[in-house]
């Protein structure tokens, strides 16, 4: 599980570098068994640029997922919504499939994530995470994936969620 809270600064150029310990852990690469790459004795080192996708996740916040795992979730959900359109479940629904794939389309995005652990932020995400260059990101493990937040929206998530953390935990631990 990706369990994280670090702050790092945007270059000019919308690069973020995260620390090596995270690739491996998001993409797998330096790890035994890992994503594709080079190996040396087994293990896999990254000597490559990784594929993740970023996805928008609410204003101020985007998420980074290992490529081959953020396509098997939307994979499955985009083919329930394809078989109900073919079976004519969603006839009376037009304009929710309009706007799922409006939505769809501008969701996610293909990225490379260096071997050193820089990611550039893409066009059209820069705007919805909201910050500038030179200011800060907060990176943070989602349990599945890495977040990056702004960090006045981290603060009032975090102010609304924690209170929580406790009922969830056991509801899921349990």
């Amino acid at each position: 599980m990706l369990t994280t809270e670090l702050s790092r600064r945007l270059d000019e150029r919308y690069r973020l570098t995260l620390p090596v310990e995270l690739v491996t852990q998001l993409t797998g690469v330096g790890s035994p068994g890992g994503a594709p790459g080079a190996t040396t004795g087994g293990l896999k080192i990254a000597g490559a640029a990784s594929e993740c996708l970023l996805a928008k996740e609410r204003p101020g916040c985007v998420s980074l997922w290992e490529r081959s795992a953020w396509q098997r979730k939307i994979d499955q959900g985009v083919g329930l919504v394809s078989a109900k359109l073919s079976a004519g479940k969603l006839d009376t629904r037009m304009a929710d499939v309009q706007r799922f794939g409006r939505l769809l389309s501008t969701r996610y995005r293909e990225v490379q994530l260096g071997d050193r652990g820089r990611l550039v932020i893409p066009d059209g995400f820069r705007e919805f995470l909201g910050v500038e260059p030179g200011g800060t990101v907060m990176v943070v493990g989602a349990g599945v994936c890495l977040e990056l937040w702004e960090p006045a929206h981290w603060a009032e998530y975090l102010g609304a969620e924690m209170p929580a953390f406790g009922e969830l935990f056991d509801e899921l631990a349990g």
